[in-house]
């Protein structure tokens, strides 16, 4: 590493704003020496992990604020780079005022995400745990934090070097064979190698998979509302937020424009869109709502579509809506949901079970079985507890060319492939791996 990455910088390690307490990083080699030229006591004799009140000073002596200094030496701070930080009086004043000080000491101001580029560089963190540092500070919701914080603590990454660990047994073993080639030997059991990369493709399959959840925990899940006028669902988006945030009226169209609102449930983030009632009208301002209904089915991850119980009519077009809506859009959830359960018409007591669930948003029966299967329906069977869950769309693709490389290799043994071209598709899965956690760039 060249001494320019390893020169002192500094930047707020805090929200930017004012508060009650703002914390500047400085971090690199000398950072104890240089903040000492500006702070009431020298440092740099002091162990590490030990905080110290003093004074900012002025290059005339004067006064700036009174802080706290944090030290850390070197290989014990998070960037692995001797570091101080100074928790100073959040004023945006102060912060601008110690910061022009540091910088005409010699320190200079970090660009975007440079002390986690340099605990990257430093070895306190593969790459895929520096992408974490973003996920955990833009976390909105417990299951955001929870899939974070595990790719932090490393747990994706300790997954991934048992997976190259074991390809790197395998493409050993065959490439032995390319030594011996003429001697037409096989050093490496051919039905245990065909158990081992099928294990290893099943888990990285299994990894791939699990970024359609990591994706919706990450961004939250957009669930779409719809129905005819009428069913209900201004009334069970008021139902779920537990306030009046729609207009609920007995006149068909109230709903005008779409209404989108968070609802955080078990930790994940749903994002409730309440549309407009979808029917044939000449009316064009509600036209408008209507074509905005539709797009939003689009967006949509789960679509929830309302139907009157106790209308009969409703119920039988909505039901062969539903069923053209599934064909349409194979990827959604689509769940028939009967409303007004309360008034359910004896025509249609029959036919119940076409729904996925029943209930009623008027008095709140079946609200609690409604939020559980958008819960079940997000999780699926993965445990987030105890599972790793990829979140990360640059993870995801290299998965991807991981599976591809690994099936191809998997063709070869059962085929007539020759060694030397297993062992390439070998290395291509390994070259990839290596890609997430930075091992390979």
């Amino acid at each position: 590493m060249n001494d320019l990455s390893t020169d002192p910088i500094c930047a707020l390690a805090t929200a930017s704003g004012m508060g009650a307490i703002a914390v500047i990083r400085v971090s690199g080699k000398g950072s104890k020496a240089l903040v000492s030229k500006a702070f009431s006591k020298d440092l740099t004799a002091l162990p590490s992990h030990t905080v110290h009140l003093g004074w900012m000073l002025a290059a005339n002596g004067d006064r700036l604020d009174e802080v706290l200094a944090t030290l850390f030496d070197h290989g014990k701070s998070f960037t692995g780079e001797e570091s101080v930080e100074l928790a100073c009086h959040g004023s945006t004043f102060i912060q601008q005022l110690l910061l022009q000080r540091l910088a005409e000491l010699g320190c200079r101001l970090a660009e975007p995400g440079e002390f986690t580029k340099r605990a990257f560089l430093n070895g306190r963190l593969d790459l895929s745990q520096a992408e974490a540092v973003a996920d955990l500070i833009a976390a909105q919701s417990k299951q955001a934090h929870q899939v974070a914080l595990q790719q932090l603590r490393g747990r994706f990454s300790s997954e991934l070097q048992q997976l190259r660990e074991q390809l790197i047994q395998f493409a050993a073993l065959i490439e032995l064979e390319l030594d011996f080639g003429e001697e037409d030997v096989e050093f490496a059991d051919r039905t245990a190698l065909k158990l081992l990369v099928a294990e290893v493709l099943k888990m990285v399959r299994r990894l791939a998979a699990s970024f359609e959840l990591g994706n919706a925990i990450k961004n939250g899940v957009p669930v779409a509302i719809v129905g005819a006028p009428n069913t209900g669902k201004s009334t069970l988006l008021n139902q779920l937020l537990g306030e009046d945030r729609a207009i609920v009226s007995d006149i068909a169209g109230t709903t005008r424009d779409v209404i989108e609102e968070v609802l955080n449930i078990e930790g994940i983030q749903f994002r409730l869109i309440d549309t407009a009632g979808i029917r044939e009208t000449t009316e064009t301002i509600e036209a408008l709502g209507i074509e905005r209904s539709q797009q939003k089915i689009e967006q949509a991850k789960i679509v929830l579509c309302l139907t009157d119980a106790s209308d009969s009519a409703n119920f039988t077009e909505t039901t062969a809506w539903v069923t053209s809506l599934k064909t349409l859009h194979p990827d959604k959830y689509i769940l028939l949901v009967q409303n007004k359960a309360d008034l359910k018409a004896a025509s249609i007591n029959e036919v119940s079970t076409a729904f996925d669930l029943q209930m009623s948003a008027l008095t709140g029966n079946g609200v609690a079985e409604l939020k559980a299967k958008l819960v079940a329906l997000v999780l699926g069977d993965y445990n987030v507890q105890d599972e790793t869950i990829v979140s990360n769309a640059r993870h995801y693709a290299a998965l991807l060319q991981t599976a591809a490389a690994l099936e191809r290799a998997q063709e070869g043994l059962y085929g007539h492939t020759t060694a030397d071209f297993i062992a390439m598709d070998i290395r291509e899965a390994m070259r990839q791996l290596g890609h997430i956690t930075g091992q390979i760039d």
